[in-house]
């Protein structure tokens, strides 16, 4: 068992204490990132930040964790992308004008997404400008900003496609959403490809990194499989659009 899993699995044993259980995947953290006791302050800290305020257009991953604060996004008039499960059927915009008052909840929950929001292209993101910061959940989070997502490698790979059609630089924000028992006081060996987080909210804290790492400045092609681009419609579009 690698490093990366032997403290994927450290962290999963203790935050099954205060976990929610996902309605297809149960406690599977391999395959989704939890909604936890305490998700809503730090959607309400988050809320309070003047980054957000100011912003209009906001990348938010799928993960539980993150539905009020997507809900807040609706109620707020803020835009947002976030990317489907998987990103298989690429990327989904949401915005206060396609969904009906009343409908804020379940509008940003997975399923509500599909039925409110509109699937967009790179193209169409690189039309909508810049991408003002970015909210990911995570399986773990170290002191330096380095996250553990699922194991996939998804947000790395937003983030990179982003970074590819510049709606994201260096000086980007991108904050993590994580409960206190995901935090780890741990060194890890960053690699190349790996997004390195800003500020990480818990429901008791904000802690804002010092920048030790830089970001990813695109797609790391030889490290992609082959089957992620087969699989994932963004990855060949980005291949049309740049070769």
């Amino acid at each position: 068992m690698s490093m990366k899993d032997k403290i994927r699995e450290k962290v999963w044993k203790e935050l099954r204490k205060v976990a929610k259980p996902d309605s297809r995947f149960h406690w599977n953290f391999s395959e989704f990132i939890p909604d936890f006791e305490g998700s809503e302050k730090c959607a309400m800290t988050i809320r309070e930040m003047e980054l957000y305020k100011k912003s209009e257009n906001i990348m938010i991953t799928p993960d539980n964790c993150l539905q009020k604060l997507r809900e807040y996004c609706i109620l707020d008039e803020k835009t947002y992308v976030m990317p489907t499960y998987g990103i298989v059927r690429g990327f989904i915009k949401i915005s206060r004008e396609l969904v009906p008052e009343g409908c804020e909840e379940y509008a940003s929950t997975l399923d509500g997404a599909d039925r409110f929001g509109i699937p967009v292209t790179l193209q169409d993101i690189k039309k909508l400008g810049k991408i003002d910061f970015l909210v990911t959940g995570a399986s773990a989070v170290n002191l330096e900003g380095i996250r553990y997502g699922k194991g996939h490698g998804y947000f790395d790979l937003e983030w990179a496609m982003f970074r590819e059609i510049g709606v994201v630089d260096e000086d980007t924000p991108i904050i993590a959403v994580v409960h206190d028992c995901q935090v780890i006081d741990i060194p890890i060996e960053v690699s190349p490809y790996d997004t390195i987080v800003d500020i990480i909210v818990t429901p008791t804290r904000v802690i804002k990194v010092e920048k030790k790492y830089g970001k990813p400045k695109g797609i790391i092609w030889e490290k992609v499989p082959r089957k992620m681009i087969d699989e994932i419609p963004p990855l060949r579009e980005l291949m049309n659009m740049k070769y």
